[in-house]
């Protein structure tokens, strides 16, 4: 059977070691309403957008200039009946030269299209690792989601407390 897990592949103008140091840092092309700690091993951070998606991850591998693998704690969406699909899945990043340039393949595994959240994550992970994650590494400068005006919300991050 194929795998059907959810994949992109970019490659970038950069070192693995400047390509390994943006991917770690999530703010910088996912989101910059991350708390936590997204570059260390062990390292546990909690994303959230508005309240439509909540996220908890840890960083479970870290191969340095590599891979990076993080695994899904916990999730809710607020969209799909199972608001959990996310659980135990593994963002894994993989790191290669390949001649001038740096190959970097992205793999949601788990993220399998008889997901409900499928399209959706799909479309939102095409952008997010080809469009702003590439603009961190060639540019300097990512397009993560902007912090919520209001400022992040206190009571939603207690529910998801960090350890």
């Amino acid at each position: 059977m194929n795998n059907q897990d959810f994949t992109a592949t970019i490659f970038v103008d950069a070192t693995p070691q400047d390509t390994f140091n943006a991917i770690k840092n999530f703010r910088a092309w996912w989101s910059e309403e991350i708390e936590g700690t997204t570059d260390q091993p062990g390292g546990e951070f909690f994303y959230h957008y508005k309240d439509i998606h909540l996220c908890k991850m840890k960083l479970e591998v870290m191969e340095e200039n590599k891979k990076l693998e993080y695994l899904v704690l916990e999730n809710e969406f607020n969209f799909i009946e199972d608001k959990t699909e996310w659980v135990d899945t593994r963002l894994i990043f993989e790191i290669t030269r390949q001649g001038s340039k740096t190959k970097v393949v992205f793999t949601h595994q788990g993220l399998v299209p008889e997901y409900e959240c499928y399209n959706v994550c799909n479309d939102a992970w095409t952008g997010y690792i080809t469009n702003s994650l590439y603009k961190l590494i060639t540019g300097g400068k990512g397009e993560p989601n902007p912090r919520d005006k209001d400022g992040f919300n206190a009571e939603l991050a207690k529910k998801w407390q960090l350890n």
